[in-house]
């Protein structure tokens, strides 16, 4: 499992990091498959946003950024974590939900 280190300012921003790591670590041609999130709630508040990618023949591609500790946590087609990246700067959770 790696970690880096990197600074996303916006939500789009993030959005992008989560598609190109998703699709340069499975081998997919980035924007070539669809991209859907869910804001994820804890107690009614939100607290982290669910990503997936819809690969080919029905695979899908998760990460989930969790904002209490500021991190994004990758997973394959099995469900195994592949990867963590802390973030040093992160969008506003509200600036999501909006």
């Amino acid at each position: 499992m790696l970690s880096t280190d990197q600074p996303l300012e916006t939500i789009n921003h993030l959005r992008e990091f989560v598609n190109e790591t998703i699709c340069y670590h499975e081998q997919l041609e980035i924007g070539a498959f669809q991209m859907t999130e869910r804001i994820l709630t804890r107690g009614h508040q939100p607290c982290g946003i669910y990503f997936c990618i819809h690969g080919p023949r029905q695979v899908k591609f998760t990460a989930i950024w969790e904002t209490d500790s500021n991190t994004i946590l990758f997973y394959g087609a099995s469900g195994a974590r592949v990867l963590k990246t802390q973030l040093s700067e992160a969008p506003a959770l509200q600036e999501c939900v909006a």
